[in-house]
């Protein structure tokens, strides 16, 4: 047996994912408490097998409408787990956490940065674009740097924008 289990079992949490994203399609199903609380369970249990695309929904999903502080965190772990494993809108997303001030941290353009280099180089453009402003305007630990923007401003052309 496999450290994630046996292979029905990995299965039945695909094919649980998978109808309850198709769920997602009708939003007075969505609205129900019960079938809420059955689907976001599908979505953990699929995060929690290390599924990047899972990890990116459900952080999303916790991030943006998660009750509480430690759903939010949730969803923030949860983003930082798919951004590592290269997915591009995890870390845009975590890239604009990352110049959001809040109570807990300050404006971090060095982290921003880190992040939005990982998203451009999996595609994302709009990172390249926020990334070519970031170099233009500097930040917090940040100094400008006119080359590397305009470096940016063509990845962002060459990805679409």
């Amino acid at each position: 047996m496999s450290q994630q289990g046996p292979w029905w079992w990995r299965l039945r949490a695909r094919l649980g994912y998978l109808l309850a994203r198709w769920l997602m399609r009708w939003p007075v199903l969505v609205k129900q408490p019960a079938l809420w609380r059955w689907m976001e369970g599908q979505f953990s249990r699929m995060a929690n097998l290390g599924d990047t695309a899972a990890q990116s929904f459900y952080g999303h999903l916790l991030l943006y409408r998660g009750e509480g502080m430690g759903a939010r965190n949730e969803g923030q772990r949860l983003l930082q787990l798919a951004a590592q494993a290269g997915d591009g809108k995890a870390a845009y997303q975590l890239g604009l956490l990352c110049l959001r001030e809040t109570p807990q941290r300050s404006v971090d353009a060095v982290q921003a940065e880190k992040w939005w280099v990982m998203a451009a180089a999996a595609g994302h453009p709009l990172a390249a674009r926020k990334l070519a402003h970031l170099y233009r305007s500097g930040g917090s630990g940040l100094p400008v740097d006119v080359a590397k923007a305009q470096q940016m401003e063509l990845r962002a052309a060459e990805l679409g924008l």
